[in-house]
């Protein structure tokens, strides 16, 4: 089930990912709800995000802790 969420936060992230707002929020979200193993994943998938997409680059006040 766990393995579920992780797939459908990145769907959610990949369909937010044209307005920086949304995409920090749902990124606290999912650091909230996932697993650690999950979210070193997460964060992999979040760099390749923000290497398409520059202007996410905001949210990664949210990934260093």
């Amino acid at each position: 089930m766990a393995r579920a969420m992780f797939e459908y936060t990145k769907t959610v992230l990949h369909k937010v990912s044209f307005d920086v707002t949304l995409f920090c929020k749902e990124v606290k979200k999912a650091l909230q709800r996932l697993l650690p193993y999950e979210i070193e994943e997460l964060k992999l998938y979040i760099f390749s995000l923000i290497r398409q997409n520059p202007e996410l680059n905001q949210c990664l006040i949210y990934l260093n802790p």
